[in-house]
């Protein structure tokens, strides 16, 4: 049986900065959205964000996932690379800092499109959001999603990734105190937007080590609960 073909790195960035940039055009638009269509109500504006971003979320996987994997995100690159280290099976270190990079790119010129689109300036956010509930909350996000993604590789169910994964982001909108940004491309991007979706500069770093840190809890929890490095079955 021939072994698939791995696209080229150049495709696999593009895919992964579209993606990317696609993903926090839906985060960021539909919460422009929200605040403008349901002003009074927070509450409202949380179930309308999120429940675009499960579904944007869900059809960008299936986009590019057979292009690049459909990371969309820094520490699912990290992880790939450093669970996938020893068979092979995974990015390079340096593959994982293009993909990195393609994705913080992608994340900025997202956020810039939803701003454009909803004739919003494009103005770094006024809304704080680091405080110690919400960098517990993106280190408990962060790793679920790293646990969740290679869980359902480690065990040959990849194909259920898309619908997972945004069922879990939903699902973390509404039981971490952060709203589960759990993504430090997508963290870049939200402070371009000074709307009910973006985050203050100033909160920004402390968000992006708190996922590193759920990174770090969530392969340690991979490799406790699926030691073994196989391919997917």
């Amino acid at each position: 049986m021939l072994e698939p073909v791995t696209p080229p790195l150049p495709r696999r960035l593009l895919a992964e900065s579209l993606g990317t940039g696609l993903l926090v055009a839906v985060v960021v638009g539909s919460g422009i959205a929200a605040q403008r269509l349901s002003p009074e109500d927070v509450g409202l504006q949380l179930l309308e964000n999120s429940t675009a971003t499960v579904l944007g979320l869900t059809a960008l996987i299936l986009m590019v996932g057979p292009v690049s994997g459909a990371h969309l995100n820094p520490v699912v690159s990290l992880a790939d690379w450093f669970l996938g280290r020893r068979s092979g099976s995974g990015l390079s270190l340096a593959g994982a800092g293009a993909y990195a990079g393609a994705q913080v790119l992608g994340g900025v010129a997202g956020a810039v499109l939803a701003n454009v689109m909803f004739g919003v300036a494009t103005t770094t956010s006024t809304t704080v959001r680091a405080t110690g509930p919400h960098l517990l909350s993106e280190v408990v996000a962060t790793a679920g999603l790293v646990t969740l993604v290679f869980a359902l590789v480690r065990s040959g169910r990849g194909a259920l990734a898309a619908p997972a994964v945004g069922a879990y982001i939903g699902a973390a909108y509404w039981f971490t105190s952060s709203t589960s940004f759990a993504n430090p491309a997508v963290t870049v991007g939200r402070v371009l937007s000074d709307t009910f979706a973006g985050i203050a500069p100033s909160s920004a770093p402390a968000f992006v080590a708190a996922q590193l840190v759920g990174l770090v809890v969530g392969v340690v929890l991979v490799l406790a609960l699926y030691p073994s490095s196989g391919e997917p079955r």
